[in-house]
């Protein structure tokens, strides 16, 4: 794949999805999500952290945006799994001051979003994680990761200046 938010698809099928995304497959032709999840890494993390933060920042997309979510898979031995994201994950990394930049472009443009903030490697629970956010105002926010969804050319403007994940 070239562009990673594409896919190989095996059938033709056209879908709406509730925030009126489009999703068109044809045989042997990759598919075009209009929308793309978008997550932006601080580059000063260590290995853990960066698995860590992207992990809890993509949990936080499934519930509120159902259209993310793909259908339940299952073997040939019909044992089922879990349903996972109907589409590519890009993951990006840079800078504090990007990760800020990125943040107030988010705000701006009023995507859904999820952040993870550095308080959060101390904390060990949701409600300890809301609050550690909570009792910092936006602007004083440490970022270290941040999650989007959107139409793609809106994730690309909140991604600007930051590079893919190595």
């Amino acid at each position: 794949m070239n562009d990673m938010s594409d896919a190989t698809a095996a059938t033709t099928t056209t879908a709406a999805t509730p925030t009126n995304a489009t999703i068109t497959t044809t045989a042997a032709q990759p598919v075009r999500f209009d929308t793309k999840i978008a997550v932006l890494l601080r580059e000063d993390l260590e290995t853990w952290q960066r698995l860590n933060v992207t992990a809890f920042l993509v949990s936080g997309l499934g519930t509120p945006l159902p259209e993310v979510i793909g259908e339940p898979y299952e073997d040939a031995d019909g044992v089922g799994y879990l349903p996972m994201f109907r589409q590519p994950v890009l993951v990006f990394e840079g800078t504090k001051e990007t990760l800020t930049t990125a943040h107030a472009r988010v705000l701006s443009r009023a995507l859904p979003r999820a952040v993870f903030t550095s308080d959060l490697f101390t904390t060990g629970n949701d409600r300890d994680n809301r609050a550690a956010v909570r009792a910092v105002s936006t602007r004083e926010l440490d970022l270290v990761g941040l999650a989007v969804y959107g139409p793609r050319n809106a994730v690309d403007k909140v991604m600007k200046g930051a590079r893919m994940h190595p």
